[in-house]
């Protein structure tokens, strides 16, 4: 590991440099791309300088238990030993969770996709306060949420919900939300008290670039149509809203949000080709030894993760055996404490596979 850190700081040392040349600041989108590896690697190698200091300190501290002849400092130096020990240990487990290579896609906006299972119209009044949920954590973000396309459920809620999220790491902090989501609750229709258990399905996928997919139109079929609201009446008279379909894999998306068809038309393409991409990843990621596979990363969209207790007021996420005991709190979109939860188990989790 000293060799790698060696080369980090070597790599740090020269991406200084060069930041510091006039030629760097020729081109602005190559400074900004320079600027942000500096910043991610500064924190990488202050974590190194941590590191190097604390065996230093443990060295001297050796030396001393060695060659001390007076018994209070000795106990002194056992004290101190015991401290750089416990230190040393939590400076190396995070610089070793930093040196895990990183997830590509991270750094992406994504689309977000809630619909309703089980439960009829209370499944769609889920995925309602789902998407409330979710609206209300990229508020605490300053994330930019656009909706892209929607089906109203029959007595309120959604049966679907497709929306675009932008803002820096949306991906890192969504991507474990992939998933089915279950509450138990008493149903405002329910007369005789009874709890219920509805399901929404939840779906993240990372934006995806131009460079990233090969979406070749000829292979879409393109169709123009009214948008519809609540109880099927028409929004507008205009064919506005849009629906491809790529014939090679029969994926079929709709884009309705908008009044403007070139935009509806915008929305759908990229919808699409992330589809595309995420059938692609999926295909790919098949291939790959379970023992590779992260148990909390996997984003099997079929898994029940989490569930959401109404009448005792708890969240309990399954994959780590979390709970959340103020579910009025969770549902107002304070997620940090989970997600941070759940990005520990999965760096843990990688690490036991190094």
């Amino acid at each position: 590991m000293i060799d790698q850190l060696n080369k980090i700081k070597a790599s740090f040392a020269a991406l200084e440099k060069e930041l510091s040349s006039p030629e760097a600041l020729q081109d602005r989108k190559q400074y900004t791309a320079l600027q942000k590896k500096y910043k991610d690697l500064a924190k990488v190698v202050a974590q190194i300088v941590r590191y190097e200091d604390n065996q230093v300190q443990r060295a001297k501290n050796r030396s001393l238990l060695e060659t001390e002849k007076d018994t209070e400092l000795l106990e002194l130096a056992k004290e101190e030993r015991d401290e750089l020990t416990k230190a040393g240990e939590e400076i190396e487990k995070t610089l070793k969770i930093m040196l895990l290579p990183q997830d590509p896609n991270d750094e992406k906006n994504i689309v977000l996709e809630l619909r309703a299972g089980t439960g009829g119209d209370e499944a769609a009044l889920w995925v309602g306060d789902l998407f409330k949920m979710y609206e209300r954590f990229a508020e605490r973000k300053h994330w930019k949420v656009e909706m892209v396309s929607s089906i109203v459920g029959t007595s309120g809620g959604y049966k679907e919900i497709i929306c675009h999220i932008s803002g820096q790491k949306v991906y890192s902090l969504l991507k474990y939300e992939s998933g089915v989501h279950r509450v138990q609750r008493i149903p405002s229709t329910e007369s005789q008290g009874r709890i219920h258990t509805s399901a929404a399905a939840v779906v993240v996928l990372p934006e995806v670039e131009d460079i990233e997919t090969d979406l070749n139109m000829s292979e879409v079929r393109k169709d123009f149509f009214c948008s519809s609201g609540p109880g099927g009446q028409s929004v507008n008279t205009t064919y506005s809203a849009v629906r491809l379909t790529h014939l090679p894999t029969g994926i079929t998306v709709s884009c309705q949000d908008g009044k403007s068809q070139i935009k509806n038309m915008e929305k759908a393409q990229k919808i699409l080709a992330i589809r595309i991409y995420e059938e692609a990843l999926k295909q790919q990621q098949a291939t790959v030894g379970e023992k590779r596979k992260s148990m909390i990363g996997s984003g099997d969209r079929s898994a029940k993760i989490r569930t959401y207790n109404y009448p005792r007021a708890f969240v309990n996420d399954h994959r780590i055996h979390y709970t959340h005991h103020n579910l009025p709190q969770f549902l107002n979109g304070d997620l940090d404490q989970l997600i941070n939860a759940l990005s520990v188990a999965d760096n843990a989790a990688k690490l036991a596979q190094v």
